[in-house]
């Protein structure tokens, strides 16, 4: 028997990555002891990435709905987890210092166990100081690489980052494989490689099901040392989203491994429990689309989770650009036509912005840059002729240093426009903040 192989159930990346929504707190407390008794799950991911701002959107205080749903896990000794951005906290764009400490302390408080820190460039830098304030706020720090395949994100180049956030103080790593594009050889190199140097550190694999890898990955890791494997449960399974976990554990017991079992009848009441909240909402908030995994995503590499809000802004551009193709006389484009184009183009703006790994907020920032130029190109003005604050702050360094190198017509664009590039350490651009918050809420 090979070694014992532990699972996740990623309820939060389900939704999210499905579409833009999760169920209410009353719905997380139905189907918290539901996830328990199934009895194959030593982790839940429960909040974190973009929960707290959907939970807002829907009305909700994310506060009372992170407390519900972790108390369950928390006495049934299921440890949560939560997705980190960083410096980006839980916002898309950077958060002062003293709001990132007291994030780890309210999180610990609320019943969060682990936080999953990521950097969307995999800059250190925006990484090891939320190590520190996860330790003192009572959480354990899992460090991400953020997975995905150009030139530079080498075997060498992951080993570096790992080592630089395992001095840190780094307990766990998780290869965060968004897009599901990481190569299942690659990646099973790579685990070996931090499991031989660190063989204490727990490592655990977030892949998305998006271009069809994930199995292969999978089986890559855990042959290699892997510990953890994030999973999902129908009718969210697979997808845009995760292995179910069904399937992980029937591959992973056939290779020898020692696994759980799964209670099938709670795993039906779950299975129809979240069937019962995608009706309650109507379904409004979940393209049909990221139920089919799609072999083109592994040329742009766009993550999962960004693939419902891509769908609905390809929806509303479609018809500005049609229109601009009518008054010339041309076709109009099918929205496969258009997604084609989208990823064409993404392929083409990627490495001239760098190689930044394409998730939250990059992933956005790479596709906007790449849907304006569509339009841009339809009426005669060329590209990066619409680019806002944010995508040209990835650009110059203002969120953290690159991977690889800005091509030199957006240097010289930048030149023209009396722009700036840095190397800035970013957490030093922004000043503490926490007073103006209070007095703020107070106020309000």
């Amino acid at each position: 028997m090979k070694k014992k192989i532990q699972f996740s159930l990623v309820y939060r990346d389900m939704w999210q990555s499905s579409g833009k929504f999760q169920p209410r707190k009353d719905q997380l407390e139905r189907i918290a002891p539901v996830i328990i008794e199934m009895g194959c799950f030593a982790r839940v991911e429960t909040n974190g990435g973009a929960f707290e701002q959907v939970n807002l959107l829907a009305g909700e205080n994310p506060n009372d709905a992170v407390r519900a749903f972790c108390k369950p896990f928390n006495e049934a000794g299921i440890k949560t987890h939560m997705l980190d951005r960083g410096l980006n906290a839980l916002r898309m764009y950077p958060v002062p210092d003293d709001v990132r400490a007291l994030m780890y302390k309210v999180k610990a408080k609320q019943g969060t166990n682990i936080t999953r820190i990521f950097d969307g460039l995999n800059d250190v830098r925006n990484i090891i100081p939320s190590i520190k304030w996860a330790k003192e706020g009572g959480m354990t720090p899992q460090c991400a690489l953020c997975i995905t395949n150009s030139p530079v994100h080498t075997l060498e180049y992951y080993m570096n980052i790992a080592d630089q956030v395992i001095a840190a103080g780094a307990e766990e790593i998780c290869l965060k494989d968004m897009a599901g594009i990481g190569q299942p050889a690659f990646l099973g190199k790579l685990t070996k490689m931090i499991k031989d140097k660190y063989p204490e550190i727990i490592i655990q694999y977030h892949g998305h099901s998006g271009p069809g890898l994930s199995m292969a990955s999978i089986l890559e890791v855990c042959n290699n040392g892997a510990d953890i494997i994030d999973t999902a449960i129908e009718p969210l399974s697979w997808g845009k989203v995760h292995p179910d976990v069904i399937s992980v554990i029937s591959m992973l017991k056939n290779e020898g491994f020692e696994v759980p079992e799964i209670n099938m009848s709670a795993y039906m009441k779950a299975r129809a429990l979240t069937q019962e909240f995608i009706d309650d909402w109507l379904g409004y908030f979940i393209n049909p689309g990221n139920k089919i995994m799609s072999s083109l995503l592994l040329g742009c590499g766009l993550p999962g989770g960004m693939m419902g809000s891509m769908m609905a802004d390809l929806g509303g551009m479609r018809t500005t650009i049609n229109n601009v193709r009518k008054k010339k006389g041309e076709d109009e484009l099918s929205m496969d036509d258009l997604l084609i184009k989208l990823f064409d183009e993404v392929e083409y703006v990627w490495p001239r912005v760098g190689y930044p790994p394409l998730v939250t907020p990059f992933s956005q920032y790479v596709k906007n840059i790449a849907l304006m130029n569509l339009l841009t190109i339809e009426q005669g003005k060329g590209r990066f002729v619409m680019m806002d604050e944010s995508m040209w702050g990835m650009i110059l360094g203002k969120s953290g240093k690159i991977p690889g190198t800005i091509d030199p017509e957006l240097v010289e664009l930048a030149k023209k426009q009396g722009r700036e590039f840095t190397d800035v350490d970013a957490h030093t651009l922004l000043t503490d903040a926490l007073d103006d918050f209070r007095k703020e809420m107070d106020e309000n």
